[in-house]
């Protein structure tokens, strides 16, 4: 137990005194040191949590200099002060106005008596302070015998409860994801609820820190878990004394063994889902049926699927099996767990099966950071070979980009904006749009026509988008027509219209109104009364 001012005036060797009537709270602080001092403001010296003793040689009696002097030991952060009492010394008694300011302070005041000298006070302390270091570090040995022994016997909950059980600290393990995988025998949901974003805060950093944080009167700390890769991360829910806090390490080596061990155990597992993804694949034209029966059989039971191609570092075994360790993590995170890992032209390549309702996205930037993706679009089990291709088509499109690319329908447009020069792209906007640049409405005449396009020629959608009357729609584009020479009706005038109005908008594509696909594809509408931005020069 931490050394207190009431465990000193208990030890009678001591024979230490108080000169008021001190309240048990004071006499409940905590000494971390003893120290001597004659300053008249020895507060700047001061650390915090000490005996400061003093025979008050300097100190003068007047009651304002003894509030002065006692207010700069309490702000100092002292527990308490001591004044040296004896034959020789200036006091042979507490003065009046420093016991008065003392109690007003709410600072402890002790005497030491003559025959007991500083040293004798200071070794005290020091000793108790030993004392208790020892027996933190007796309850810490303890403490890591008995999770290690809990270790032994295999599994991650009877190391959570031998944790608990000698800290009186909360614990639970959760998967990369943030999945309860076990817990001690108290409730853990809401300490799951309330650290759902410092979970996902240091599931997002990997191995590279921990982090902690306080919701309610409860600490909340998250560390994660694993030798090379994150397997998995530790919630601790309370906070821990030092004997607690020296073995969280062992804690932590000991259920990133167990992890691991759980890793190596499921590999088995992964293989075979990497075979039936072979199977899958390698039937050019399977039925409906079988299709769905096999997804199902893995717990895939969405009815639209797609596919998902990452490229890897090296070939199919990468840098010292990477590219294994990144599928195993997709894996993990994709539902069914189809995944598997081929050689590609340019390196390996790991494929996947994924749901049409998995937020892939947020997966792959988890798990895949800064690789390049294709993500294929939704289709039907049986035709899944046929989204893993698109997918695959997809890489070149993601390395230049430096994001995963997404195949959608009407998407070739898309590719022309992503991977065309930008100088000629904007060339060419200028040469289609240059006549209503010189405009004195040329602006409003391309932010009409550009609405116009977007809701795939609705008049009145574009008014309301506009918020002007469809006769001024019709009158702006009539006016746009005659200055560029084109036809709203001829489909080669309108897709040079509409991808000069995209290059100048940044070239993201959209749907038109109704959720009906604009023809031709188009961006996400225009704030109303807005201009597209000039282009580049």
């Amino acid at each position: 137990m931490p050394l207190q001012i009431s465990d000193l005036l208990a030890r009678r060797a001591l024979n230490l005194s108080v000169t008021y009537d001190v309240p048990p709270r004071l006499l409940a602080r905590t000494i971390e040191a003893a120290t001597v001092s004659d300053l008249l403001t020895p507060g700047k010296w001061l650390q915090g949590g000490e005996l400061l003793m003093t025979i008050g040689l300097l100190l003068p009696m007047e009651p304002a200099a003894c509030r002065a002097y006692v207010r700069d030991v309490a702000e100092g952060g002292a527990a308490c002060l001591a004044l040296g009492l004896g034959q020789g010394l200036p006091y042979q008694e507490a003065p009046e106005p420093l016991v008065t300011a003392a109690e007003e302070a709410g600072l402890p005041l002790l005497t030491v008596p003559d025959e007991v000298p500083f040293i004798a006070v200071t070794k005290a302390v020091f000793d108790a302070r030993a004392d208790e270091q020892r027996e933190v570090l007796h309850r810490a040995f303890a403490t890591q015998r008995r999770l290690t022994a809990a270790a032994t016997g295999g599994g991650l909950r009877p190391m959570l409860e031998e944790w608990t059980a000698a800290t009186g600290v909360g614990a639970a393990v959760l998967d990369p994801l943030g999945r309860l995988l076990a817990a001690d025998e108290r409730e853990q949901g809401t300490s799951l609820a309330q650290a759902r974003d410092l979970i996902e805060r240091v599931a997002a950093r990997g191995l590279r820190g921990s982090a902690s944080s306080t919701a309610g009167a409860r600490q909340l700390e998250v560390q994660p878990l694993g030798a090379r890769r994150l397997r998995g991360l530790l919630l601790l829910t309370g906070r821990p004394d030092d004997a607690a806090r020296s073995v969280v390490p062992g804690l932590v080596s000991l259920l990133s063994l167990e992890l691991e061990r759980r890793h190596l155990h499921d590999e088995p597992e992964r293989r075979r889902r990497s075979a039936l993804l072979s199977e899958l694949l390698a039937d050019e034209d399977p039925s409906a049926d079988r299709a769905r029966d096999m997804l199902h059989s893995v717990g895939l039971t969405s009815e639209r699927v797609r596919g998902v191609v990452v490229e890897t570092e090296g070939g199919a075994g990468g840098a010292d099996g990477a590219a294994q360790e990144m599928a195993a993590d997709l894996a993990l995170a994709m539902p069914g767990g189809l995944v598997r890992v081929t050689d590609g032209p340019t390196g390996g390549l790991i494929e996947a099966v994924v749901g049409e309702d998995l937020d892939i996205h947020d997966v792959l930037a988890r798990f895949a950071p800064r690789r390049p993706a294709g993500i294929g679009p939704a289709t039907a089990p049986e035709a899944v070979r046929v989204s893993l291709r698109q997918a695959a088509g997809l890489l070149a499109v993601s390395r230049s980009s430096g994001e995963p690319a997404e195949a959608r329908q009407s998407q070739a447009s898309r590719l022309l904006l992503e991977l065309g020069d930008r100088r000629t792209l904007h060339g060419y906007a200028d040469t289609v749009l240059g006549p209503l640049d010189l405009a004195d409405n040329g602006e409003e005449l391309i932010a009409t026509l550009a609405a116009w396009l977007e809701t795939g020629g609705a008049w009145d959608a574009t008014s309301r988008r506009l918020g002007v009357h469809r006769h001024t729609v019709r009158n702006r584009l009539d006016k746009a027509m005659e200055l560029t020479g084109r036809r709203l009706d001829d489909p080669d005038d309108r897709f040079d219209l509409w991808l000069a109005t995209r290059i100048r908008r940044g070239g993201a594509a959209s749907t038109g109104t109704g959720g009906r696909p604009a023809p031709p594809p188009s961006s996400r509408p225009a704030r109303r009364g807005t201009a597209p931005p000039p282009p580049a020069r």
